[in-house]
């Protein structure tokens, strides 16, 4: 077994080390779905599969604590599956590699999984401990929350019993959040020709990469750099200045993750390629210099190819990169009410290449007029520039309850156990909250977690002394439920 079991609570890193060796790539948790099971299974434990996956876990109350509140300890299976492009990582067979640096555990060259798996890996704690006290409690264990939060959106009403949701899936100790925005996703289908190319051409592929990416709510307003926007307005001034031809584009991995990495490839005609590479280092100097305080390790870069099979046809290409241009993206407006909230922002998220050019966007809001304001404006750029355009279910937010019952129980246990008051926050990002609070209107819920950076990129890393300051927390907080009335 590695380095981790050395760290406490060994429960946690017990469950969160065995996770890591279970690939858990949205819609294909089968792995470590069966891992969650034999674990059950093995404590003798009641529990049921819904439809869809979900798995729901009940544990009787502990001598003493009969009369408690019903707990449900919630968090999600799946994880976001990024990795530095000189990475060779399968995510559907290989194990993430945790290591420890400091008061960190990161991964090598991949994302961690800290989110959702260290809330999942103490949710797996208090299961299997016989020394937690508690009332009545529920583990519910959702799927596919990374790709649109379905697994929360197929629950069905009375499949959870309990009165109190404690969502463990935030990032920031010491902080409790009370609310979150909702989402909706736009996408662009562009249908090209292929056209031969061009006499007396040169080949060139062009790369964007060294960005840190992010969580596309959490580091939204952070200003990094977006890799296809840098790449499209270089090949946007290629167009028009030395009638470059495209033949290939590609960014970006997920819709919830700012792009690290596009790349694209395209020819000129001979005699502008010297000047052609020229403007490529300038425009490389010239991006670098424009945020080279939040991306240190921006490079734009080309080399020269072989010629490719086709371009596409000049019509399609123009549309592509005018709308690339005019997509908004980043923050679109604060909130008036809580300070340094994002209220509502839009990432421009990815590119696929294959028989048709697909263009992904993300839209967050936590008011959901607003959302679908921003949602049109996408959309309305998508139609000018003659694509198709399709839209996801999207997910409600989650409107902050300042007067809950458990955010009174949980600031006062967390002041008695660290002698200071805790953050209370809503959050740019779409938590199942949303969705669950939707299905059970009465169910009373807070979320809360460990410090984890760089989610959804290869820099994610979880604080190890947070970790037990959070298990601690939800051990107090448990004792602390109140009867039922």
């Amino acid at each position: 077994m590695g380095e981790l079991l050395f760290l406490k609570p060994e429960l946690v890193w017990k469950h969160f080390e065995q996770l890591c060796n279970y690939p858990r790539p949205s819609k294909k948790e089968q792995k470590v779905v069966q891992y969650v099971l034999n674990v059950i299974q093995d404590l003798g434990l009641e529990y049921e599969q819904d439809s869809f996956g979900n798995i729901l876990v009940r544990k009787p109350a502990t001598p003493g604590f009969e009369n408690k509140k019903t707990v449900c300890l919630q968090g999600h299976l799946d994880m976001v599956c990024e990795k530095n492009s000189d990475v060779q990582h399968d995510f559907e067979n290989d194990p993430i590699q945790p290591y420890i640096d400091g008061d960190w555990v990161k991964a090598k060259g991949t994302t961690l999984g800290a989110d959702n798996g260290i809330g999942v890996a103490a949710a797996m704690a208090v299961m299997e401990s016989k020394e937690v006290q508690h009332g009545p409690i529920e583990f519910l264990f959702t799927l596919d929350e990374e790709t649109g939060l379905t697994g929360a959106s197929n629950l069905k009403p009375g499949f959870v019993k309990a009165d109190i949701l404690l969502n463990l899936d935030s990032e920031e100790d010491g902080s409790f959040y009370i609310g979150c925005s909702g989402g909706k996703d736009t996408e662009g289908k562009f249908f090209y020709k292929k056209e031969n190319v061009p006499q007396n051409s040169l080949a060139y592929k062009i790369k964007v990469t060294g960005l840190k990416g992010g969580h596309s709510g959490l580091d939204i307003h952070l200003g990094r750099g977006n890799a296809i926007k840098i790449l499209n307005r270089l090949l946007w001034n290629l167009q028009n200045m030395f009638d470059i031809r495209l033949s290939k584009i590609e960014g970006g991995s997920k819709r919830n993750a700012i792009p690290r990495e596009a790349f694209a490839e395209l020819v000129v005609t001979e005699n502008k390629s010297d000047e052609l590479e020229k403007f490529i280092n300038s425009y490389n100097n010239l991006v670098r210099s424009e945020i080279s305080n939040v991306e240190p390790n921006l490079r734009v870069e080309f080399e020269k190819i072989n010629l490719p099979e086709f371009v596409i046809d000049k019509s399609t290409q123009i549309n592509l990169l005018n709308a690339l241009y005019a997509l908004p993206h980043g923050v679109i407006k604060m909130s008036a009410d809580l300070p340094d909230l994002v209220e509502t922002s839009t990432n421009l998220a990815t590119i696929t290449f294959g028989d048709e050019i697909i263009v992904g966007t993300s839209q967050r809001s936590s008011v959901e007029s607003e959302k679908e304001d921003i949602v049109i404006m996408n959309r309305t750029v998508f139609l000018l520039a003659n694509a198709e355009v399709k839209h996801g279910d999207g997910y409600p937010g989650w409107k902050p309850d300042v007067n809950s019952e458990i955010l009174k129980i949980m600031k006062e246990v967390y002041k008695n156990l660290y002698g200071k008051e805790p953050e209370v926050k809503a959050i740019h990002a779409g938590l199942e909250c949303g969705i669950i609070k939707e299905k059970y209107p009465t169910m009373d819920m807070i979320s809360f977690g460990p410090t984890i950076m760089g989610a959804h990129s290869p820099d994610e890393k979880v604080q190890i002394s947070t970790v037990e300051k959070f298990y601690n927390l939800l051990l107090e907080v448990l004792k602390n439920i109140p009867d039922k009335n």
